[in-house]
């Protein structure tokens, strides 16, 4: 896999405010709301290749906390995930050679760990939102029903026959979160998505941003005028989703 903007963009500035736990053997990043949220329903966290334990990921899972849902987004890397370094100019991390230590029918497994414990704890109903790599999980997650509601914010390892698949197995409503520039998921497959999609009856909506490059809702630099609205916009829409879907009574806000 050759992806530059998979591993590229911004750290964002600020200081987690969740805490980590083991799951079933698996270390998981957990989100809380500091308001009263409906105890049986959760969000599952699923990210790119930067891992939970990422500034920018957490950051983002602490604000899906702060609409209504408790958030659990799981170690998919077993402590080995792609460096922050990575992001730095000049940088010579290989992509393709850390991707098959790290294939999606493993990290789907211990993402699927963390759901069994989950519902031991009384959690039936999920949300899931998956970054770049982890929206192939979340398309996995989908195609068995195990989640209730997907949301996808420029993925990878989706094709169009995943498509298809979703289509024939999945109850997930499902919302995409897609940009102009992205060689993953580019504007020919959107509109491949969109045609698909047209009468899926559970619930369908993409999103698209110009003027922005795949990673702009995870690592997009908020400085870039075109990079923060678009960045916001994903967030927002993805809530709206849950929230729709999910019933939360909060409303979204970043």
């Amino acid at each position: 896999m050759s992806c530059k903007d998979c591993i590229s963009g911004v750290r964002i500035e600020g200081t987690p405010e969740g805490t980590y736990q083991d799951i079933n053997g698996i270390k998981t990043y957990v989100a809380t709301p500091t308001t009263d949220h409906p105890k049986d329903k959760a969000i599952l966290f699923v990210t790119d290749v930067f891992g939970h334990d990422f500034v920018n990921n957490a950051l983002l899972a602490d604000g899906f906390a702060r609409n209504g849902f408790k958030v659990y987004s799981p170690d998919l890397f077993e402590g080995d995930p792609v460096p922050p370094d990575a992001l730095n100019p000049g940088s010579n991390f290989d992509l393709g050679k850390w991707i098959p230590k790290h294939g999606p029918e493993h990290t789907g497994k211990r993402v699927r760990q963390v759901i069994e414990a989950l519902k031991g704890q009384g959690i039936t109903v999920y949300g899931a939102t998956g970054f770049c790599y982890g929206a192939r999980l979340v398309f996995d997650l989908a195609f068995e029903n195990i989640i209730q509601v997907a949301v996808v914010s420029h993925p990878s390892f989706v094709e169009a026959k995943d498509l298809d698949i979703y289509l024939e197995k999945s109850k997930a409503p499902l919302l995409i979160n897609s940009c102009e520039f992205d060689e993953r998921f580019p504007p020919s497959l959107s509109k491949t998505a969109d045609e698909k999609f047209a009468n899926f009856a559970p619930g369908y909506r993409r999103t698209y941003f110009e003027g922005v490059r795949h990673g702009f809702a995870s690592r997009g630099d908020l400085s870039d005028p075109r990079v923060k609205p678009a960045k916001e916009g994903a967030f927002n829409a993805s809530v709206e989703w849950f929230i729709k879907y999910l019933k939360s009574p909060l409303r979204a806000k970043v």
